[in-house]
Formats: C-alpha cells, sequence, structure tokens
C-alpha cells in the first residue's frame, strides 16, 4: 500500500471513529431519558472487550488464536447492537405513548400479559454432506473450515464453542448447551452458522457493507466506490443488526481471519418438544466461497421451554376445603401451592417448603373449569368451585378463602394461569427438563482434528534455538492475554 493509500485509509478510519463516538453519544443519550443504566453498562462492557479483542487480533501469531479472537469481537459487535436497537425501541414505545392523544390512539391494550420463562437449545448437530470421493476415496483438497453458532433471542446472545470441520467428519457437533433466560411465548430465537475457511489469506479488517453504503454517499460517488472496495467484508463484522438499527460499528482494521454467515434459521414455540427435532436451515452460500460447507440444508437439536408458570410458585396461601363425612359437611384448612398444572394442598406450610408429598392434589388444567359461588350465608364468603373430568367422571372440589380479598387474589391467580397454560401451549403439557450449561473454559490451543496429514510435523528450515525461544515466549504471552480475556469474556457470558 502507497503512502497516498495509507493517508486516504488512515483518513477514512478517523471518519469512521468520529461516527462511532457520535453513535455511542446518542445512545447514551437515549440511556440517560430512559433512565436505564443498565443497558449502558452492558454497551460498555462489550466496547472494552471489543477493544481488546482488536489489540489480541493484532498481536496474534497463531492461526487459532486469531480465530478466536475475531469470533469474540464478532460476539461483542452483535451484543452490542441488539443493545442498541433495544434502546431504540423502548425509546419508539415512549414517544409513542407521549403522543398518543387518548387509549384508542395507541391501538387495543390488554394488560394481561403472559409469564416469562427459559428456552434451552442442547445437542446441536448440522449433518454434512460430502461426496463420495472426497469422504470414502478421500480424494482432492482438503477442505478446512472453522465453524461456531451464534444464537440470539431478544437481547441474549450466546455463542458456541469454535469446531474445526474437514471431510473426515459427517456432523458439525457443538456439545455445550446454551440457555436463555427471558423468553416470552412469542420468542424468535435466530440460530446463525459462521463459517471461515482456513485456507483464505488474511486481508484488512473493514467495516459493516451498510457503513460502508452510508459513507459512500457523504464521501462522494468515487470515493464511495473506493470506500466499498477497500472495506468490503469486515472480519468480526456482524451480518445485520436485525435491520431496523441506523447505529453502525466500524470494524477494526487489523488483519485476521473472517468469518461468514454460512446458514441461519428462526425457532418459535411451535418448535418447542421436549424431544431431538430436526429444523430447515436457509444456506447463505455456495460451492465457490472459500468458507462453504456441504450442509444438509438441515440441524438437529433439543429445543426446550420452562415458563415460570410451570416451574415456579405462582400463588400460596390457606384455602378452606369442603368435604362430605356422611351427611355432614365440614372444612378442612389446608396450605395450597398454585404450580404448574397441579393446586397442591398441604396441612401445613411447613410441609410444602420440606417438601413433603401434598394431602391433596388438584388438576389445574386447559381442561379445568373455575367460577365463583354463591356467598355463603354464615360468613358472606364466596367459594370457589374447581371442576376436572377424570375419565368419564367429573369431580368438583370446593374451596374457601379467608377473605374477600384472598378471594379475589386466588381468583386473579387462577385466570392469570389459564391465560399462561394458553399462551405457552404444549409446554405446560408437562416440565420439561431444561439443561443447565457448564461454565466454558476458553481452550489454550483447539483441539486437534482433522486428517493425518494434519497431524505429522514436517520438517522445515533449520532455526536457531535463540529465535525458537524467542518466539515461544511470544506465543505463550500472546496465549496468556487471550486466555485471561477470553475467561473474562466466557464468565460475563453464562
Amino acid at each position: 500500500m502507497d503512502m497516498a493509500a495509507r493517508d486516504r485509509f488512515a483518513e477514512m478510519q478517523d471518519r469512521l471513529r468520529i461516527l462511532e463516538d457520535l453513535n455511542m453519544l446518542y445512545v447514551r443519550q437515549i440511556a440517560l431519558s430512559l433512565q436505564d443504566t443498565d443497558i449502558q453498562k452492558k454497551i460498555d462492557h462489550e466496547l472494552r472487550m471489543r477493544e481488546g479483542a482488536c489489540k489480541l487480533l493484532a498481536a496474534c501469531t497463531q492461526r487459532e488464536q486469531a480465530l478466536e479472537a475475531t469470533k469474540s469481537l464478532l460476539v461483542c459487535n452483535s451484543r452490542i447492537m441488539a443493545y442498541m436497537s433495544e434502546l431504540q425501541r423502548m425509546k419508539e414505545v415512549q414517544v409513542a405513548q407521549r403522543t398518543a392523544r387518548r387509549p384508542s390512539d395507541a391501538g387495543p391494550m390488554d394488560d394481561r400479559l403472559p409469564c416469562r420463562g427459559k428456552v434451552c437449545v442442547s445437542d446441536l448437530r448440522i449433518p454434512l454432506m460430502w461426496k463420495d470421493t472426497e469422504y470414502f476415496k478421500n480424494k482432492g483438497d482438503l477442505h478446512r473450515c472453522a465453524v461456531f453458532c451464534l444464537l440470539q433471542l431478544g437481547v441474549e446472545i450466546y455463542d458456541t464453542e469454535m469446531v474445526l470441520v474437514d471431510r473426515t467428519l459427517t456432523d458439525i457437533c457443538f456439545e455445550n448447551g446454551v440457555l436463555f433466560t427471558e423468553a416470552g411465548p412469542d420468542f424468535e430465537l435466530k440460530v446463525e452458522l459462521y463459517s471461515a475457511g482456513l485456507e483464505e489469506d488474511s486481508a484488512l479488517g473493514s467495516t459493516p457493507k451498510k457503513l460502508a453504503s452510508k459513507l459512500s454517499s457523504s464521501l462522494g460517488r468515487s470515493s464511495g466506490k473506493r470506500l466499498r472496495a477497500a472495506l468490503d467484508g469486515a472480519p468480526g463484522s456482524p451480518v445485520s443488526n436485525g435491520g431496523s438499527s441506523p447505529l453502525l460499528l466500524p470494524a477494526p482494521s487489523v488483519a485476521g481471519p473472517k468469518y461468514h454467515l454460512l446458514a441461519h434459521t428462526v425457532l418459535s414455540l411451535a418448535e418447542v418438544q421436549d424431544s431431538f427435532r430436526t429444523h430447515d436451515l436457509a444456506i447463505t452460500s455456495n460451492e465457490e466461497s472459500s468458507f462453504w460447507l456441504p450442509l444438509y440444508g438441515s440441524m438437529c437439536c433439543r429445543l426446550a421451554a420452562q415458563p415460570s408458570c410451570m416451574a415456579q410458585q405462582m400463588m400460596c396461601g390457606f384455602l378452606k376445603l369442603q368435604q362430605q363425612v356422611g351427611e355432614q359437611q365440614s372444612w378442612a384448612r389446608l396450605f395450597c401451592v398454585l404450580r404448574g398444572s397441579n393446586l397442591l394442598c398441604y396441612r401445613r406450610p411447613q410441609d410444602a417448603e420440606a417438601p413433603l408429598e401434598p394431602a391433596l392434589t388438584i388438576a389445574i388444567n386447559k381442561e379445568t373449569r373455575i367460577r365463583a359461588t354463591e356467598k355463603d350465608p354464615r360468613n358472606k364468603l364466596q367459594s370457589m368451585s374447581v371442576t376436572n373430568r377424570y375419565g368419564g367422571e367429573e369431580v368438583t372440589h370446593t374451596l374457601l378463602a379467608e377473605s374477600r380479598a384472598d378471594t379475589q387474589r386466588w381468583m386473579e391467580a387462577f385466570w392469570q394461569h389459564f391465560y399462561d397454560l394458553s399462551q405457552w401451549k404444549q409446554c405446560c403439557d408437562e416440565l420439561m427438563k431444561m439443561e443447565v450449561p457448564s461454565p466454558r473454559k476458553p481452550p489454550a490451543l483447539l483441539a486437534k482434528q482433522g486428517s493425518l496429514y494434519h497431524e505429522m510435523a514436517l520438517p522445515g528450515p533449520a532455526v536457531p534455538p535463540a529465535a525458537c525461544e524467542g518466539l515461544l515466549l511470544q506465543d505463550n504471552a500472546v496465549s496468556a492475554e487471550i486466555r485471561a480475556l477470553l475467561s473474562s469474556y466466557y464468565s460475563d457470558s453464562y
């Protein structure tokens, strides 16, 4: 690169830094107006991680180290964009609420909201379809790629471990599960598969295409063309930020590997099932791409969901249960807990905390009917009748709260519970098992994978012992710095 080209490139980088500073100032102003310091702290943290990843990428001397640093950079960028988009969405909601003259202007309002829940993706497998000559006869070039998955649900973004893939593998396997803790029944879980070809040469980092297009209009047509040509294909830059946010991050001008979006899909509540299932993938590359892999066009995983109404106590308190002993009616005072698809009735609160087996279990599911009965003439309170069908027979339990306010609270809890069951659908048939991902440790070096060709040590030119010692010390220092950064990164992510 000649001196003039370097000056032009430096000028472009200065403009990109100014744009990023303006973006951050705009984001801070939004966060201040919303009085939301939590998202601002998360953005600041990811910006620090991003800066550290850029420095490590510039210092990397080994390909595996550069791949991990570039991967961390891409994840940081994706999280920053997600936080920015969330701030903008919150600001738009605030503005819409202020400008609405009357409730009807803001559209229909429903005060009842479904409960939140957890969503877990585990046993992620992506099958490969190698040609017979490549897999069985071991012919042709040994095409190798580094791949990982990026999973996003709302502002929660997680990444899988990185896997080296060549024709010796029939499936891309990601062992660790990913757990999202703030999901609604209308969730959209984005799964993106990124790939970096290990044969392609490293290139200077650059800015996302969308940012280059925006700057081209202000720099002029000829300068804009040169900008897009010079800054196309940024390493570590997210492909998109959801399509709605104008806030963009310039990528670092550091030489390194490039990850490309290889395939993607979106999973929703309809795909949740307490078993291993296959889902379609949309492939975004072809065989001519250096990062291409022969995908079947599908992925397999276990997608489980656990709404709060199934896993947590939604209501508790004392209720009196009407009992029929011969011709006499009596009331038994029980401590009742509404959780999952049952109303658990204990003799004492301590039994529920123990926990011991309940004295009585009353089903509360989509088929249950609950209604308030006539007021009791003695205490002027309304009782609640809970009716379930067992086989061909209807069974009704009559419950009495200790005050009118308690009756209202229990009835509201039941209606909310029915609403949650209707929104989460099949996730409320039974409590799905949720796998808690174990903390990930940053790899010092990637595990050896591939064919025997890559395991062999080839003789090279003689290197003086002092030079070898210097290179070893330098690599160890870089590896230690990368491990320190990635340890902080993984501990904050999980």
